[in-house]
């Protein structure tokens, strides 16, 4: 399977026809019960929400993935979720224990970060447990208030809705990067 690569103004985004390992792609279908066990690892230390795999296989176009060399289960993945004509969120950030600390997760957040130009979305945000590894990249602390679609959308069904104990983050892509 070839696809195009994705380009901004900062270059190439990621390639899936690429023969370079470890690379950054998008999320086909056989990527989500390792993403599901991924995420959900996460999730029981209570770093991230839980995924049903009914959900990422709703929301699998917006799902980015770490491949670490061809056929291998992937060791990471990071979505890009559209809320609004000019808003986005970087959710369910996760790179398995052995792959951290080695850029990836960057690489992961970069991909989604381009994937937003490149549909012409100005905004991104997330909500996240670690708000440095995002103020390192330019994001700054807002309060939830200002994102009211995503209250209305998907906070509203979280278990810990009313009480969230995430921090918000936005980027302005129009701004200069860091």
């Amino acid at each position: 399977m070839s696809f195009a690569a994705l380009r901004d103004n900062q270059g190439i985004i990621m390639v899936n026809d690429s023969d370079k390992y470890p690379r950054i792609r998008k999320a086909v279908a056989a990527d989500v019960e390792a993403a599901h066990k991924i995420l959900n690892f996460f999730a029981e230390q209570g770093l991230l929400l839980p995924r049903s795999l009914s959900e990422l296989y709703d929301h699998l176009r917006d799902y980015f993935v770490l491949e670490m060399d061809q056929g291998e289960i992937i060791q990471g993945i990071c979505g890009l979720g559209i809320c609004w004509s000019d808003l986005a969120e970087i959710e369910s950030l996760a790179i398995s224990d052995e792959q951290q600390g080695k850029g990836f997760g960057r690489k992961l957040v970069d991909a989604c970060l381009g994937e937003a130009r490149f549909l012409g979305i100005n905004r991104v945000f997330t909500l996240t447990y670690v708000p440095d590894f995002f103020l390192k990249r330019g994001f700054r602390e807002v309060d939830k208030a200002v994102l009211p679609q995503k209250i209305w959308a998907d906070c509203l069904k979280c278990p810990k809705f009313p009480n969230c104990d995430e921090t918000a983050l936005m980027l302005d892509l129009k701004e200069p990067a860091f």
